[in-house]
């Protein structure tokens, strides 16, 4: 035997115990024997070679040799049941194994490989059983050796992308299946081999030689063969396509993530973003997605363009497929696919791109001209995104990397995906639209700006929450009042969106008019105590009631600042304290008794009074600026609020603007409200002011002495009004009240004139007739004054009547 021939034989030879090689030529002549064919059959080599194979065969099984030789020529081998014939004559059932083994000269050989079925005794009977089985079987079989080598297979195997069983033949799976992980699948093997444990639906995803453009899957099993006395002789393996299973198992699973990425905000942008970002590269290797310019308002779908690009992503970093960039205007090409879905609202698929064809989305001043061709894509859909019967915008789907086009499964996938995320989108338009008008109305219900007056100077910074449940309802006011005093307010009401902007701006309304009464803080905040608790009782408002426009429960702090002395009154409702930041930069908080939460009841209101240095800062805020948290104590948001006060800016708005950036996000889970008010004093020569003795001929004295004063003020302009009010008010006083009187006058942005008594009841405007005598004071002052009023202290009443100074009346 040449070594050719024995290498050919290691090659091909089966791993078996009973198997027993030998050797026929061309004409089926017996040219190699060896001694597990002498074992097997008895024959010495010198008694067969040379021989014909028929001989060693029994007579019917001789008879179709012809037949299994064309067989053989046909199919470069052949495997199946014959009965052979011992030297003694007895017959043996033998499993016989045909191949070609031709020498390196051309000669053609056949190696032959026979395996005794004397034990196997019910091979016979259902050979035939057993054939139609293994030949028939619509899954994949093979047996590999211990070298893992094929020594057999079913034609079903060829179905998953397998070469005919004969070219199996002696080769590893790596050899018949290139560009399959075969490593791990021979892995698998080698474990069956080793322990003899059956490997049961193991999965395999991959590329087979017949569908390179497809990713296939399949589930294979394996067990392990072993002779009659235990050893191994090989590994049995089936095989069986899934590949639709594994698809819809895939597109399942992506489903599954889009339910739970897309839509985890209510931003429009964000959630179009999520989509793309979902699609690639499970889907598609680029995609965009473009909506509705309207949309991005939070207003209704209209069906027309333009679009805008509000998402896209790519498997490539960068993105460098895009010719437009998110945020920009993608305007299309008339007739372009994406326009005929958004007009038509159903969805478009192309297997092959027109590689030379423009790129649909570049009809902009300045865009990028590109061909498909030049940005590698071959296939697409277009989706439209659809949401309660209106069209959103599209959504395009390209493959760029992956050479299969686009199936009609794709095209379902990619709508059911898109739908989802159209739901999404269209509740975050909702949303937006909602926030919008609540922040439209809330905003509107807040001071535009503050108005100027000498006593503080003031600035406030407000941060809107942009949670889920949208905005809430923080406010702050200045107010001016009578005698160049200032109210500073901040509140907040409970509840979030429109409702609490709602009522925000009747509380705020309600803090206004009761301002204007000029009443002392803890009597403003028990009135508006009163009218919060009546007004929740005739709407049939519970404590902690929620989605209502109610104010029950808001807080509320009132301070009450006088620029003439620097005292400073306030009282709180269910609010935090104020902070006062003194001129040497040091802050402390007010010890501020805390009253109880408006409209829910308890005890009555206290103020506290307190005399601050000129250049101090009063800093009131809302709860929100005391961010709360994890471990979170008063104290510790006190000592953050303290530290960001402390930190020194070039002015107050700087300063307000960086104690809310260090201490809100910039989204804050609760609005943020922060005035913050530094205080002044007017001047000794800002303000006069003298006793007045109860006697009616020294009125005219007092309106000399208020001549003489505005003269030094350089405001002789307003003497002749000036003398009129201070004659009527110090008469009235003269002849109704009791107690000493004093005249005052303060030069600030106005001019004041008040006259103090110690009577308890306030004057009434009237009209008198034409006849009566009297009752005209009130009336001219009224008329000669920008505003006039009564304010009650402890010790009387004040009455006063301020004078424009811009606009003096002659």
């Amino acid at each position: 035997m040449s070594a050719q021939e024995e290498h050919d034989i290691a090659r091909h030879r089966f791993d078996v115990a009973d198997a027993a090689p030998l050797l026929l030529d061309a004409r089926g002549v017996v040219t190699g024997w060896t001694r597990d064919a002498q074992r097997l059959l008895g024959y010495a080599a010198s008694d067969v070679v040379g021989t014909e194979a028929a001989a060693l065969v029994a007579e019917a099984d001789a008879g179709r040799l012809p037949e299994l030789a064309g067989r053989c020529r046909a199919d470069g081998g052949w495997a199946g049941l014959l009965t052979a014939v011992r030297r003694d004559g007895r017959p043996v059932r033998v499993m016989a194994r045909i191949t070609a083994a031709d020498d390196p000269d051309g000669a053609a050989r056949w190696l032959v490989l026979l395996s005794e079925l004397a034990e196997a005794p019910g091979w016979d009977m259902s050979r035939p059983v057993l054939e139609q089985m293994v030949s028939r079987s619509p899954i994949g079989i093979a047996i590999v050796d211990t070298d893992l080598r094929c020594v057999w297979s079913n034609p079903a195997l060829e179905q998953f992308g397998s070469a005919p069983a004969p070219q199996r033949l002696g080769l590893r799976f790596g050899e018949i299946q290139p560009g399959l992980d075969a490593e791990d699948i021979e892995a698998q093997m080698r474990r069956v081999l080793e322990t003899g444990e059956p490997i049961v639906g193991y999965e395999h995803v991959g590329r087979v030689r017949a569908a390179p453009h497809r990713e296939t899957a399949h589930t294979m099993s394996f067990t392990r063969i072993d002779d009659d006395r235990g050893h191994p002789m090989g590994v049995y393996y089936t095989v069986v396509d899934i590949t639709e299973r594994h698809r819809a198992r895939q597109r399942l699973a992506l489903l599954d993530r889009a339910g739970e990425y897309i839509g985890r905000s209510l931003d429009i942008r964000r959630t179009a973003q999520e989509l793309a970002d979902v699609a690639v590269p499970a889907l598609a290797d680029y995609v965009t997605v473009d909506l509705l310019e309207s949309l991005l308002r939070g207003a209704e779908p209209a069906a027309r363009v333009p679009l805008l690009r509000a998402g896209q992503q790519s498997v490539n970093e960068g993105v460098p497929e895009a010719v437009v960039e998110v945020g920009d205007i993608a305007a299309y090409r008339r007739g372009s696919p994406p326009l005929s879905c958004l007009a038509s609202g159903r969805p478009w698929r192309e297997e092959r791109l027109d590689p030379l064809a423009a790129e649909w989305a570049t009809d902009i001043p300045g865009g990028r001209e590109a061909t498909f061709l030049e940005l590698g894509l071959h296939s697409v859909m277009v989706v439209p995104m659809r949401a309660r019967g209106a069209t959103l915008g599209v959504t395009t789907f390209f493959r760029r990397h992956r050479q299969e086009p686009f199936d009609e499964d794709d095209l379902n996938l990619a709508v059911d995906l898109v739908s989802r995320a159209g739901v999404c989108v269209d509740n975050a338009r909702r949303y937006t639209r909602e926030r919008e008008a609540a922040l439209v109305l809330q905003r509107s219900l807040l001071p535009h700006r503050l108005p100027e007056q000498g006593a503080v100077e003031v600035t406030a910074c407000y941060r809107p929450a942009d949670e889920l449940t949208g905005l809430g309802g923080d406010w702050y006011d200045l107010i001016p009042l009578s005698g160049a005093r200032v109210a500073l307010v901040v509140g907040e009401v409970p509840g979030h969106g429109i409702g609490a902007a709602a009522a925000m701006g009747r509380l705020r309304t309600a803090v206004r008019t009761l301002a204007a009464l000029d009443l002392p803080p803890e009597e403003v905040l028990g009135h508006l105590d009163d009218l919060v608790a009546r007004s929740a009782r005739e709407e049939g408002v519970g404590p902690g009631a929620e989605d209502t426009d109610s104010a029950q429960g808001s807080g509320c702090v009132y301070v009450v600042y006088d620029p003439v002395d620097g005292q400073c009154t306030m009282a709180a409702a269910g609010h935090p304290a104020p902070a006062v930041i003194l001129p040497d930069g040091s802050v402390a908080f007010v010890d501020l008794p805390q009253g109880p939460s408006l409209g829910v009841g308890g005890p009555p209101f206290e103020s506290v009074e307190l005399a601050l240095a000129e250049g101090s800062t009063l800093a009131l805020h809302t709860d929100g600026l005391l961010a709360r948290g994890a471990g979170w104590t008063e104290d510790a948001g006190r000592d953050r609020l303290r530290q960001a006060l402390e930190r020194p800016a070039p002015s107050l708005d700087l300063r307000c603007r960086a104690v809310v950036d260090a201490l809100a996000p910039d989204r804050p889970h609760d609005d943020v409200a922060l005035l913050m008010a530094r205080t002044r004093l007017l001047g000794p020569g800002q303000v006069a002011d003298w006793d007045v003795p109860a006697d009616p001929a020294l009125v005219a004295e007092a309106r000399k002495t208020a001549s003489r004063q505005l003269t030094e003020w350089g405001l002789e302009e307003f003497a002749f009004t000036t003398e009129l009010v201070v004659s009527e008010l110090v008469t009235n006083a003269i002849r109704h009240a009791v107690g000493p009187i004093r005249l005052r006058l303060i030069r600030e942005r106005t001019l004041l004139c008040e006259v103090f008594d110690g009577g308890a009841t306030a004057p009434h405007l009237r009209h008198p007739r034409t006849t009566d005598e009297g009752g005209r004071g009130l009336l001219l002052v009224s008329q000669f004054a920008q505003r006039w009023g009564t304010r009650f202290v402890p010790e009387g009443k004040i009455i006063w009547a301020e004078q424009s100074l811009e606009d003096p009346l002659t």
